[in-house]
């Protein structure tokens, strides 16, 4: 089992029409059970949902709330994958993402950065991992119109991870 020592779990949306918005959010925890074949491993997460980060505290408050993630009764977003696959250009993990709640099936395409020692004589690993979901999927459906007719968030989010972490000994 590799235990994930350093991750990132972030996300972009669209914000006002013209914009993107960037976020992260923090890692409770995560587990890779990984071989050198890269269809042959397991990964579960658990992401800290009040650890939402926009780089603006109100926006923050607001992704809290119960119009959004509903921290209060939905504390965590957990990710448990169910398989892989290799597609004509990259990987494919196939796993259950649950958001407030609510679970649906979501693919992540993955580039796994491999196996090898590091500097304090432990065996690493790691991957990056993009998947793109609808928000509403997961009963995130807030919005309000603009002026201009658009809407204040899109309803596409894209996800990304950056796992690392390194080999328990038996």
């Amino acid at each position: 089992m590799i235990p994930i020592t350093a991750s990132e779990v972030g996300f972009t949306v669209r914000h006002m029409m013209v914009s993107k918005v960037r976020g992260s959010f923090g890692v409770k925890s995560a587990s890779l059970i990984a071989t050198e074949d890269p269809l042959v491993f397991s990964l579960t997460a658990t992401v800290d949902a009040a650890s939402v980060n926009t780089n603006l505290e109100a926006r923050d408050l607001h992704l809290r709330s119960a119009e959004f993630l509903d921290v209060e009764n939905f504390p965590t977003i957990q990710f448990e994958s169910k398989s892989a696959s290799l597609s004509s250009d990259c990987y494919i993990v196939n796993g259950d993402l649950t958001i407030r709640g609510v679970t649906r099936s979501v693919d992540f395409k993955v580039e796994f950065g491999g196996f090898g020692p590091d500097t304090d004589g432990r065996y690493r690993a790691g991957a990056s991992a993009v998947a793109t979901i609808n928000r509403e999927d997961f009963g995130l459906t807030w919005n309000a119109t603009i002026e201009t007719g658009g809407l204040v968030v899109g309803k596409e989010v894209t996800i990304l991870l950056e796992l690392e972490g390194f080999l328990l000994e038996d």
